[in-house]
């Protein structure tokens, strides 16, 4: 290289690495929650120049009390009813922000009480890494039965989770809350799997300490345990959420554990270009916990652009590990031939705003999901919390004004979807839920016992109202390890057949270790591969008795091997 070449690319990248802002937080306080948003508040100073949070590999406690209070919607978490105050309690909070990296350099976040570890709102080119996220009391607290009578049971209370015993009333509790019914699932620490079962606070008589954290319960009848079984329970509200990223664009998450997920998972809505890489949802080795999430892990509800899914693992949650989507709003009334009252109809899903100037958006019809016709949104205005107007750029056709019932859905936010070399473990449900009309590539993963489906392609406008129709999926190299049946699920809810809901699904050169006979289960499908696939099964089986088809056109089913395991 030219010597002065050289010395002015030298000198370059010096002004580069100097012009990088470099914000150092030590954890210098009990309580780090007013620290670490007044180090958001300097970055915000230098006006979208690239700046660095940078934490220790030390612990920063937040605590409920201290933190950011900010009333958020949040998509798939509670209705009016189940959380009337919907005010979010933050730890960080990051609106309205550019180029902003928060590096915990193997930090540790605490929060303290029902939290939102971070809210990313209408910012761009945000990255966070390299740090964990934990509670020091799990609103999932567990259990382990360690004997069981015809009346009785003797459980021995995890460390982490706290409890109160008065006049025999047995309650768990925490920092601003507590937990004396609610709803529980088993984990098997032999099979390794969770499942929704029983739950030992309903019906519990009486709660009496043998000594710390080993209990007796008694009850009216047997309790529906044994020993060693595991119990992690919890409530149904999920008023807040481990992270919500909203009306953000270039969105990365790298090398971050989510230890534990308080009340929701990490949601993305009406967002561009999401990226979680190399993620572990587990609780921490040698904690002695076994779940990680109060519900799902990963809800992308209404993005655009690319979400990429990476080179993570997924372990312990209460519900789907990962669910990408868009919304069904029913119309509910003509204001005139191109303004249209819209109404979000599931209750837990409403507040926010889903149509942006310039987006295109379809007519549906609810019952056979077809698209009737497209539009462009002129503007749009919150009405009410549950209702939207839309003004379009044209008149809505007659033909299409008077069905009685019509959803609408918003074409320009399906994203683009990449989910790739991650490990699912440990979940009672499904372990992806995938309905976007973009291209799908699901590879190269691992779902070990999902005890529901490996993968469901659904789509439906009368139920969660969670659109909507694929066109584009491959499934490939991935290794389903004794799932539930069908492994694969492929079932939109049309209620009437007027046409093919999906399109072009191939499934690959995957790997199928069964516990039943039901592998492929397809519906309403124009143009399904399934070929140069591996099953295994411990009875001798014929293609045609893993693999199901109803009201599906152009399937080709070639070149699959079956073979018995053991």
């Amino acid at each position: 290289m030219n010597k002065t070449i050289y010395l002015v690319a030298c000198l370059f990248l010096t002004l580069t690495a100097t012009a990088q802002k470099v914000i150092r937080v030590t954890p210098d306080s009990p309580d780090m929650t007013k620290g670490l948003q007044a180090a958001i508040e300097e970055a915000r100073s230098h006006n979208g120049k690239a700046v660095t949070i940078e934490l220790q590999n030390a612990n920063y406690n937040i605590f409920r009390e201290s933190s950011s209070q900010q009333l958020y919607h949040i998509s798939n978490t509670t209705s009016e009813k189940e959380n009337p105050e919907q005010t979010k309690h933050i730890g960080l909070w990051l609106k309205g922000l550019k180029n902003i990296t928060v590096d915990g350099k193997g930090a540790h976040l605490i929060t303290h009480g029902e939290m939102t570890s971070f809210v990313i709102d209408g910012c761009e080119n945000i990255t966070l890494k390299n740090f964990t996220v934990t509670a020091t009391d799990p609103t999932v607290p567990e259990l382990t039965v360690t004997e069981v009578g015809d009346r009785h049971m003797t459980v021995r209370i995890h460390p982490q989770s706290k409890y109160l015993i008065k006049d025999g009333k047995f309650s768990f509790v925490g920092d601003s809350w507590t937990l004396s019914e609610g709803i529980a699932q088993s984990y098997d620490p032999e099979k390794d799997i969770t499942w929704r079962s029983w739950s030992p606070l309903p019906g519990l008589q009486k709660a009496i300490e043998l000594e710390p954290n080993l209990l007796r319960f008694t009850y009216n009848t047997k309790p529906q345990a044994t020993p060693g079984m595991i119990f992690q329970m919890r409530d149904g509200i999920r008023d807040e959420a481990c992270g919500l990223i909203q009306y953000s664009k270039n969105v990365t998450l790298e090398d971050v554990h989510l230890a534990f997920l308080g009340n929701f998972g990490l949601v993305g809505q009406m967002s561009e270009n999401i990226t979680y890489h190399n993620l572990t949802f587990a609780p921490e080795t040698g904690s002695g916990r076994t779940c990680a999430g109060f519900a799902d892990f990963v809800q992308m509800s209404g993005c655009k652009g690319l979400i990429l899914i990476e080179n993570s693992r997924f372990t312990g949650a209460h519900d789907d590990p990962i669910n990408i989507h868009g919304t069904h709003l029913a119309v509910t009334d003509f204001l005139s031939p191109n303004e249209i009252v819209v109404k979000y109809m599931h209750h837990q899903t409403y507040g926010f705003q889903s149509f942006l100037p310039g987006n295109e958006i379809e007519f549906i019809d609810p019952y056979s999901l077809l698209p009737l016709a497209s539009f462009k949104v002129k503007k749009s205005k919150m009405k009410s919390e549950r209702e939207i107007i839309v003004t379009l750029d044209k008149s809505v056709p007659d033909s299409i004004r008077k069905k009685p019932e019509l959803v609408i859905e918003n074409v320009t936010y399906t994203p683009e979807v990449i989910i790739r070399n991650n490990f699912f473990s440990r979940i009672p449900s499904r372990g992806l839920l995938v309905s976007t009309r973009r291209k799908i590539l699901i590879e190269n993963n691992t779902f070990f016992r999902m005890q529901m489906s490996g993968i469901l392609i659904a789509d439906d406008a009368r139920s969660w109202f969670e659109s909507g129709m694929v066109r584009d999926v491959t499934i490939r190299n991935n290794n389903f390890i004794e799932c539930n049946e069908p492994v694969i699920l492929i079932a939109p809810e049309n209620s009437r057949n007027k046409g093919y809901v999906h399109r072009n699904i191939t499934i690959t050169n995957n790997r199928f270790k069964l516990i039943g006979k039901n592998a492929v289960s397809a519906r309403s499908v124009d143009g399904l591969k399934i070929n140069g696939n591996l099953f295994l099964h411990p009875e001798a089986i014929n293609i045609e008795g893993l693999i199901t088809t109803t009201d599906c056109q152009n399937v080709i089913i070639k070149d699959n091997l079956i073979e018995k395991s053991y």
